[in-house]
């Protein structure tokens, strides 16, 4: 048992990343990091840096970036549930976030739904598109 806990405390930054199911599979991770995808204190890193408790990572993945905290280390990748309690999102990150889904929500007219448009954002969209359905 002692050495899972020496061996938990030296893990690959892409291993870690994997685990705590930032990316479906270590070669994404390491090409993530490698592409400069993940920042450390400012500083792109390598796939075979040593994460310790406390560190802070700059994550983009698609179209979000989180900043995250790493609260616990591991190289076995298990449910969700689990995979959360690796890392802390901080909470200027989980705000920038849903900012920034809601501008991409938002689109290119300006006009925010919930589903499907009503009667006029439907028009918009027609003259927007140069349809001669909307008239």
């Amino acid at each position: 048992m002692a050495q899972k806990n020496e061996e938990d405390d030296k893990v690959r930054l892409d291993k870690w990343l994997w685990a705590a199911r930032f990316y479906k599979t270590r070669a994404l991770a390491k090409a993530a990091i490698e592409s400069g995808k993940v920042h450390c204190r400012g500083e792109r890193c390598k796939p075979g840096k040593e994460p310790r408790v406390g560190d802070e990572f700059v994550i983009r993945t698609g179209f979000d970036e989180r900043t995250v905290v790493v609260q616990a280390l591991s190289i076995v990748r298990r449910g969700a549930p689990e995979a959360q309690t690796l890392y802390a999102e901080t909470q200027a990150s989980i705000a920038k976030r849903e900012e920034a889904a809601a501008q991409r929500k938002v689109g290119a007219l300006g006009v925010s739904t919930d589903g499907k448009p009503n009667k006029k954002q439907r028009r918009d969209l027609f003259k927007f598109r140069g349809d001669s359905h909307g008239d």
